[in-house]
């Protein structure tokens, strides 16, 4: 079994994202910031049973301290492949009761879970035996009209008797009916002080607040009221923001790397990559917003985004790309 490390430090996490943190982004994410907690994209427990585990559970060791998120509502499954994530050396396993989308809905998973706190509190009870590391949850503030503070707090106190110690909350409610994903990310109001009450409530447990969270700026005001903050699209759309979170969160007194750099320091995975059939552009695509908001930032996106996809391509598009951005 590979040693893994139980004392994590939350107190910054890079949000677990479908379709983005894979194990190439989450590389990319760990030249920038050493520190920060890294999430992968939820994996379901059926695929982790009945397809081949290794496909989803394999990363590189660079990307530690990093957390496996899971989706399902069968204790006994997600006890397994908690169990799973330990042996490959995952420092936490992160039960997913956020997602509001129609597919996952049918299986049980994610947001619609918060309707069923019983459920969740036999889940993580399960998932907890036999394992060292870390199990959490992450949730939304409720689902449609089951949208009160009282039963927000109704949930949390069922959920914590499973001996669950860590909640990740996402401060909107999700509507599963007539909204999509990405419409559950921005309309549903902001109510980051439901999270705030959360932890006085319940000063023993380990909060953290994610949604609509833009600048580190932000974070350091959510700090004063919860013990950390997650961060989703901003991360992703604007990485170079990590190259601050070492010095600004962890007492890190070393100079943050460049942009540049973080680029170049990528060539070296990427032509590992290559070499075992991974094409350059499920690596690069994570990479197109290193340069936002610069001189050059959007002809370097567009090199990359016209030029990666092609057949043969290879670490010359990187190159290519990173001479459009003055020095």
């Amino acid at each position: 079994m590979t040693q893994v490390t139980t004392d994590l430090n939350r107190r910054f996490t890079v949000a677990p994202m479908m379709d983005w943190t894979d194990r190439h982004c989450r590389y990319f994410h760990r030249i920038l910031s050493k520190q920060a907690v890294l999430y992968t994209e939820m994996v379901t427990t059926g695929a982790l049973i009945h397809a081949e585990a290794d496909r989803f559970l394999r990363y590189n060791p660079e990307e530690q301290p990093v957390a496996l998120q899971l989706g399902g509502s069968n204790p006994a499954e997600l006890a397994q492949c908690t169990r799973l994530a330990q042996e490959y050396g995952y420092n936490e396993v992160n039960l997913n009761v956020g997602c509001p989308s129609d597919r996952v809905q049918n299986n049980m998973i994610g947001a619609c879970l918060m309707a069923h706190p019983q459920q969740v509190a036999d889940c993580l009870r399960q998932m907890q035996a036999g394992v060292d590391i870390p199990v959490t949850v992450k949730h939304r503030l409720g689902i449609d009209d089951m949208d009160s503070y009282e039963e927000l707090v109704q949930f949390v106190e069922t959920v914590r008797e499973s001996g669950c110690e860590v909640f990740i909350i996402h401060a909107r409610k999700a509507i599963l009916q007539g909204l999509s994903p990405k419409e559950n990310r921005d309309i549903p109001p902001l109510k980051y002080e439901w999270v705030y009450r959360i932890k006085q409530a319940y000063p023993e447990l380990e909060v953290h607040i994610n949604g609509g969270i833009k600048t580190l700026a932000e974070c350091h005001t959510h700090l004063q009221h919860v013990d950390g903050v997650m961060l989703g699209r901003e991360a992703y759309q604007n990485p170079y923001l990590l190259a601050e979170v070492d010095r600004e969160f962890y007492g890190c007194e070393e100079a943050p790397i460049s942009r540049k750099a973080a680029a170049l320091a990528m060539l070296p995975y990427i032509e590992q990559e290559l070499e075992k059939g991974t094409p350059i552009n499920h690596i690069v695509r994570h990479m197109l917003g290193l340069f936002h908001a610069q001189r050059g930032g959007k002809q370097f996106r567009r090199y990359i985004s016209e030029n990666a996809h092609k057949p043969g391509a290879g670490s010359e598009v990187l190159l290519a790309a990173l001479e459009r951005v003055p020095d």
